[in-house]
C-alpha cells in the first residue's frame, strides 16, 4: 500500500504559479477564516474576498520579489500555506516577518505548519535575514507552536484585533521574534 497521500510536498511559488493555484488559496483562507482563524478578516467573508486579497495583496507583492509564497500539499489537496515578508526599510534588511501561517482544518495537527514554518526561516537565513517577527492572537493555538520552534514573545496589544466571529469581541495580539 502506498503512502504518498500522506506525504506532504512544499513548494515556493513563482507569481505565475500562485496565480494558477488562486482559487485553492481563496479556498485555504476561507476555510481558515470561517474556522475562526485571526488573519485579519471577519465574518461575513466570502470566496471573492479570499481572491482579492490574493490577487490585490499577495501576487503583487510575490512578483515584485519582497514577498515569498509556500504552500503544503497532501495527497494532491493546497493543506497549507505561508508568506515569509522581507519588503523592509533599508535599515531593517536583516530581518523579515513570518505572515498567514495557514493550515486547512482539515490538515491540523499533522505537523504541516511546523514544515512550512521552518521552510520559511531557511529561505531567511539564505537570504541573509537574522531576525524574524510575526504576531499571533493571544492564546490561539499558534502560540504555543511558535514558541516551540523558539519564538520568544515580547509583549501583547490588547484590543489588536477584531475577533472574526464575535465583531463585538477584540482581541490582543503577541508580538514575538526569533534570531536565526
Amino acid at each position: 500500500m502506498s503512502h504518498d497521500n500522506n506525504r506532504v510536498e512544499l513548494t515556493l511559488l513563482t507569481a505565475d504559479a500562485a496565480e494558477a493555484c488562486l482559487a485553492e488559496l481563496s479556498g485555504l483562507l476561507h476555510a481558515c477564516v470561517q474556522n475562526g482563524a485571526s488573519v485579519s478578516f471577519v465574518l461575513p467573508f466570502s470566496m471573492d474576498d479570499a481572491n482579492a486579497f490574493w490577487r490585490v495583496k499577495v501576487l503583487p507583492a510575490v512578483a515584485q520579489g519582497g514577498l515569498s509564497l509556500w504552500i503544503a500539499r497532501q495527497g494532491g489537496r493546497l493543506a497549507g500555506a505561508v508568506q515569509l515578508d522581507c519588503d523592509t526599510p533599508p535599515n531593517q534588511a536583516h530581518r523579515a516577518e513570518i505572515r498567514k501561517l495557514l493550515v486547512h482544518p482539515d490538515f491540523r495537527r499533522r505537523g504541516i505548519a511546523r514544515r512550512l514554518l521552518n521552510e520559511a526561516e531557511a529561505h531567511a537565513v539564505k537570504l541573509g535575514r537574522s531576525l524574524i517577527t510575526l504576531d499571533t492572537r493571544t492564546g490561539d493555538s499558534a502560540e504555543p507552536l511558535y514558541t516551540s520552534a523558539g519564538y520568544i514573545a515580547i509583549g501583547q496589544i490588547p484590543g489588536f484585533s477584531r475577533d472574526p466571529h464575535d465583531p463585538g469581541k477584540v482581541d490582543a495580539t503577541t508580538i514575538m521574534y526569533k534570531r536565526v
